[in-house]
């Protein structure tokens, strides 16, 4: 069984986090500049097995896309064509971004570190794929 990976996708820099090989735990891996990621995640693809990658799909309270949907179809779109063979799957990413602030002040970090946005992007990504691992435990309970 391979690893799922999220991606909390930002044209500036994008959270990854990955699943133990198991798909029990998810942890952050890495904040990688939005120009390196398909090569970040293919070169770590060579290393270990990823089986999904679940992308942050933005919305707007209204439920309709937001202005930067159209970069994370580019993403995707060029993701797909360098790694064919693992699925893409859309996770609702609304308020990720307020529970990781949320995550970071309940864990006691001081206001420097949780002003850190490429922390904030790594804790949102690892909110997205909790929250993508919850929701396919309760389609299958």
């Amino acid at each position: 069984m391979g690893r799922i990976m999220a991606i909390d996708y930002g044209r500036k820099r994008s959270g990854i986090a990955v699943t133990d090989p198991l798909q029990i735990i998810a942890g952050g891996l890495a904040t990688v500049p939005g120009n390196e990621l398909v090569d970040y995640i293919r070169d770590y693809a060579a290393r270990e097995p990823v089986d999904i990658l679940v992308v942050g799909l933005p919305k707007q309270m209204n439920n309709e896309a937001s202005e930067n949907m159209k970069h994370v179809e580019i993403f995707v779109a060029r993701f797909k064509q360098s790694l064919p063979d693992i699925p893409v799957h859309y996770h609702d990413e609304r308020f990720t971004s307020i529970m990781a602030h949320r995550a970071m002040l309940e864990g006691g970090l001081k206001r420097k570190k949780r002003q850190d946005k490429a922390l904030a992007d790594l804790t949102s990504a690892v909110i997205i794929l909790q929250s993508y691992m919850e929701s396919k435990k309760t389609k299958h309970a």
